[in-house]
């Protein structure tokens, strides 16, 4: 199977994966209904869509009685995972230092947004043992 990153999404199959994601599964009509408060979608777009995106390994489907049922086949995080392997290895050259501080360089980070990293870190500390 291909690799899974998020950056080889189209904004339509980004959004039903998010659904997926939330709901762990749904139907082509619950798809639609969830995606219909931000944009004015067709049902063939939505089911075209988890079909392209069944073909490619994001998701995969069960019947059961006159419906389609799709499920995402990796989680959100492990699909994050793979993307942030792909941006650590092609832009900063595997050097996670230089793209964390590229994070902490960002003028847009709040207060909250550090102390939660500064958490992150101190938990991650405290699971290696030091």
């Amino acid at each position: 199977m291909p690799e899974l990153t998020l950056e080889s999404l189209g904004p339509l199959q980004r959004a039903i994966m998010d659904v997926l994601w939330d709901t762990q599964e749904s139907t082509v009509h619950e798809v639609l209904r969830r995606l219909s408060d931000s944009k004015a979608l067709a049902y063939t777009s939505v089911l075209s869509t988890l079909q392209k995106l069944e073909k490619l390994g994001w998701v995969e489907h069960r019947a059961h009685e006159r419906a389609y049922y799709y499920r995402p086949t990796m989680n959100r995080a492990e699909v994050g995972r793979s993307s942030l392997k792909r941006l650590l290895a092609g832009i900063f050259h595997g050097n996670r230092s230089r793209m964390f501080q590229q994070l902490l360089d960002d003028d847009t980070l709040t207060p909250e947004e550090l102390a939660e990293l500064q958490r992150l870190i101190d938990l991650k500390r405290t699971h290696e043992g030091g």
